[in-house]
């Protein structure tokens, strides 16, 4: 599904940054991994990576084996707006809705062109316990029923915990790594 090899992303101006450094993963089809880490740990930078939205400064990312280093910005961008589509409630105001009702909204956007590849930050940041369980209760199923790979970066650690994977990033790089004892696809992180 998506894959990075070797991927660091620098940063450059008056101070430069390693935002990401030599990251390898793969993430398949019906995977539901977490990331995790503290603030600026580089998982929101690795985020922008896999979506396309930014390029590595060395590495490549795979896109169901296409490499994307070699498309220039017009594939990529027509990449990314293929995933995009309207809710059956976006007729509605944001203002009559929840904060979870609105979360559970933008999801629902973002699937409604049947995407196989579904990566959200922090998705369940503002949200109460109840709400951030059923968003995260989507995602699973969205992966172990309609073999969907997801990937989301969250600082709840016990939510991460129901991902199929978990990564921690810690300075750009993957810290850790839990397949947890009866979890699959461990292959490739």
């Amino acid at each position: 599904m998506v894959a990075a090899h070797g991927v660091s992303r620098v940063f450059g101006g008056a101070v430069w940054a390693t935002l990401v450094r030599g990251i390898d993963m793969e993430v398949r089809a019906g995977e539901f991994v977490a990331v995790t880490g503290p603030s600026g740990s580089g998982k929101s930078s690795l985020l922008y990576l896999l979506g396309l939205l930014d390029r590595p400064t060395s590495g490549r990312i795979l896109v169901d084996g296409a490499d994307m280093s070699v498309r220039d910005g017009d594939a990529l961008a027509a990449l990314r707006l293929a995933r995009l589509g309207l809710a059956a409630d976006a007729h509605k105001s944001p203002d009559q809705l929840s904060a979870g009702q609105r979360q559970r909204v933008g999801i629902a956007r973002a699937l409604a062109n049947d995407p196989a590849l579904i990566l959200a930050d922090e998705p369940t940041g503002n949200l109460d316990t109840a709400s951030a369980r059923i968003v995260f209760d989507v995602f699973a199923r969205l992966a172990a029923e309609e073999g969907r790979a997801v990937v989301v970066v969250t600082h709840d650690e016990e939510l991460a915990r129901r991902a199929t994977r978990r990564l921690r990033m810690v300075d750009g790089a993957i810290a850790a790594r839990d397949d947890g004892p009866d979890r699959t696809g461990a292959a490739g992180a």
